[in-house]
């Protein structure tokens, strides 16, 4: 996310004083709130869905997966590429590719 995003969401929280709210614990819970919002976009069909409302569903999820971040002093990137790490020794490219089957099923 660009730098200037992130200080606009930082901005937003700070100009409302809702900092006092953002409890890791509360954060996460939002996060899976929007998420299954998201995922309501897509009840009824995987095909036919309101492209706007995943947009704005899914911008609510990294809105306050940017203020947990925020909120725990982490660095996207860094958590990020931790993650893809552990992922890419788990999933070797010679096992997994073409595959949805779990790395302990590999």
């Amino acid at each position: 996310m660009k730098q200037e995003t992130i200080e606009r969401i930082r901005k937003f929280t700070e100009d409302r004083d809702w900092d006092q709210f953002h409890s890791p614990a509360n954060l996460a819970k939002s996060i899976v709130i929007e998420a299954a919002e998201l995922l309501e976009c897509f009840q009824w069909s995987d095909e036919e869905y309101d492209l706007q409302h995943v947009k704005e569903e899914l911008a609510d999820v990294m809105v306050y997966s940017q203020n947990l971040l925020d909120k725990l002093g982490l660095d996207a990137d860094e958590i990020i590429n931790m993650k893809m790490t552990q992922n890419e020794k788990k999933y070797p490219v010679d096992k997994a590719k073409g595959k949805s089957s779990k790395y302990n099923q590999l």
